[in-house]
């Protein structure tokens, strides 16, 4: 079909046939001519100057997963979405695939990396913690309290403020993750100090005789007051967390959120919850579970004489004011020399210990698919001793690092960890690779196996890193960005070439230190220059347009539409013949056809040259960068860095 546009004729090719396509491009008129003095006409059609075929693109990628050649597939979730529940659908459609429409095409889709692995270990270390954390203060009550039904009483205000936390949480639209899970496991402690304080009154009035009824109400009532004062206190330290809009409050609002909400829910719980327990679970003689209380030697012995020595200070303090003055000055002076001399080294954000350790690769300027094809090769072929799993052509009888240590193999655990999953990446932009260790705490020591293959790469270096759980970036949350910026790019390439000799030599390679130059360190990308002649293209009649054109045709192609082939989008493609350039100096003879049918090489029009420039341009406050991303070694911590 066809529409006229503004004087220009647009064609749209749909068709249910492949055949039906071919035809429909071949018969695209080109050009028509007509005799004056005969009225015959000529036309020239597209199948009359071009062959017309289906094909494929040349490959922008070469990917390798497991020791076989891939297609990756990405999937990024929407701001806002759960991320445990995503997976879960992924996981469900992924083995739909593979049984069904994968299958019939002898093909499966593995899952390289799951985010979730980590975040529900991490859920459930913390869920241990509220456990165990809950545990021992219940046996701290039992020891302090000797009294199972007071214990009891203490310990069921735990779980009822945990849940209520829950529910509070939820009410103000907070979600449960690792920070938050966390804060709720710092209040663990926290939430039975009110009830301590409360159930102690009450236990202390039955224990002068009054009903328990009328002792829960007296006990709760008058200690009320002071442990709504203690709970606020605890609230308010967290007010410029909880309004604060920089990163850090951010990042720590959801512990401020989740601490507070257990901390008011403590005291309420303490002045409902503990007062009805008491009522029911102190109902008994008191003094009869006191006589059947079982003695702690070393515990107890312990106790009196603490109480003794806190008693004989507290009374030598009060009755001096020299000695009152001489314990604050000395309490001060230790404090603060403790502090100065023990204060550990300044880090900014935890890393984790997520199983999965990735790199970008930075090869020679220049270097195209097939040479990185080369070089997946030789780092497979290194780091495949440690591979855990089957692959093609893998020899008969050959063991992983973890097939060998469950066989019994004698030092088979004392080298680097079995790698669970391995895949190489090489683009036309960048190029990466990446590792999952059988034993997740061991996949710290993948990093040193990965990059030496690479660094043994001539003009090659890495940047591998394990990710953060807090990061999402390359380099984590211990990489030291150094931006070196100027208006003449050649001079801040040259500034940043003797800033990463100096940085090379405060942070050695060799001792683990990683350097990341973005964009690089050189303007050694070779490049073909194409730059129009004014003069020649007017005297032609040639735009610079129509000759970019033309270059690019004989090049990579040169995309003309999107058609509609069998419910399937494809691009229609116009490609030189291959015969016309067969070295990069050859773009010079690149046939350029004038209006007037006139055929004139490339070189006559425009100026072309081989030369070198950047693979990418940054820019940082409308200046040129060069950005030096470091990252120390983990001995090293991130302030001295």
């Amino acid at each position: 079909g066809g529409e006229v546009d503004e004087g220009k004729r647009r064609y749209i090719v749909r068709t249910d046939n492949e055949f039906d396509t071919l035809d429909a491009v071949r018969e695209v008129v080109l050009r028509t001519d007509a005799d004056p003095e005969t009225g015959r006409v000529a036309r020239v059609t597209v199948g009359d100057v071009a062959d017309v075929r289906f094909g494929y693109k040349d490959a922008t990628a070469y990917i390798r997963g497991n020791g076989e050649e891939a297609i990756a597939i990405n999937a990024t979730r929407e701001i806002g979405a759960n991320v445990i529940e995503i997976m879960e659908g992924i996981r469900a459609v992924v083995a739909d695939l593979n049984e069904g429409e994968l299958a019939r095409e002898n093909l499966r889709l593995e899952q390289v990396y799951d985010e979730t692995v980590y975040i529900n270990s991490a859920i459930d270390l913390v869920i241990q913690n509220i456990w165990v954390g809950g545990a021992l203060a219940v046996v701290i009550l039992l020891i302090f309290l000797r009294s199972v039904r007071a214990t009891a009483v203490v310990a069921l205000a735990i779980p009822v403020s945990v849940i209520a936390s829950f529910v509070a949480m939820a009410f103000m639209g907070r979600s449960l993750n690792v920070v938050s899970l966390a804060g709720i496991a710092f209040a663990v402690g926290m939430v039975v100090d009110a009830a301590i304080v409360v159930l102690e009154n009450i236990y202390r009035h039955r224990q002068m005789g009054k009903p328990a009824h009328e002792a829960a109400f007296i006990g709760a009532n008058q200690v009320w007051g002071a442990i709504m004062v203690s709970a606020l206190t605890t609230v308010m330290v967290f007010i410029p967390i909880l309004v604060m809009q920089l990163e850090v409050g951010q990042l720590f609002r959801d512990i401020a959120v989740a601490i507070s909400v257990s901390v008011i829910l403590s005291l309420l719980v303490s002045v409902t919850v503990i007062p009805a327990l008491s009522r029911r679970l102190l109902a008994g003689k008191v003094g009869a579970e006191n006589k059947r209380q079982l003695g702690l030697p070393g515990i107890d012995h312990f106790g009196r004489g603490f109480m003794a020595a806190v008693t004989a200070l507290a009374r030598l303090v009060v009755r001096s004011r020299a000695v009152s003055a001489v314990m604050v000055l000395c309490v001060t002076l230790a404090a603060g020399g403790m502090t100065y001399k023990l204060l550990p080294d300044l880090e900014y954000l935890p890393e984790g210990n997520r199983n999965f350790v990735f790199g970008i690769i930075f090869p020679p300027p220049g270097y195209n698919l097939d040479t990185m094809r080369e070089m997946a090769g030789r780092v497979e072929s290194a780091v495949k001793p440690l591979w855990d799993f089957d692959y093609p052509g893998r020899p008969e009888g050959e063991k992983g690092p973890t097939q060998r240590a469950q066989a019994g193999e004698e030092g088979a655990e004392q080298g680097p960890p079995g790698i669970e999953t391995f895949f190489f990446v090489a683009t036309n932009s960048r190029t990466f690779m990446g590792a999952r260790a059988t034993d997740p705490f061991r996949v710290a020591e993948l990093i040193p196996v990965l990059t030496g293959p690479v660094f043994r790469e001539p003009g090659t270096f890495g940047f591998f890193t394990q990710p953060s759980i807090f990061g999402r970036g390359v380099g984590g949350t211990r990489s030291i960005d150094m931006d070196i910026r100027g208006a003449d790019l050649e001079v801040v390439i040259q500034t940043a070439q003797r800033a990463a000799g100096l940085v090379g030599q405060y942070f050695p390679r060799s001792e683990g230190n990683q350097l990341r130059p973005q964009p690089g360190l050189e303007l050694g990308a070779p490049e073909v220059r194409v730059k129009p002649d004014p003069v020649a293209l007017s005297d032609a009649g040639v735009t610079a347009r129509e000759l970019g054109l033309t270059v690019d045709a004989f090049n990579d192609g040169l995309r003309v539409e999107e058609i509609t082939v069998d419910g399937q989008l494809m691009d229609l493609m116009l490609k030189g013949s291959d015969s016309y350039v067969s070295d990069t100096q050859g773009v010079g003879q690149l046939p350029v056809v004038t209006r007037q049918g006139v055929i004139l090489p490339a070189e006559s029009l425009a100026r072309v040259s081989v030369t070198a420039g950047p693979t990418e341009i940054r820019h940082t406050e409308r200046q040129r960068t060069v950005t030096l991303q470091i990252r120390p070694n983990n001995s090293i911590p991130l302030g001295a860095a």
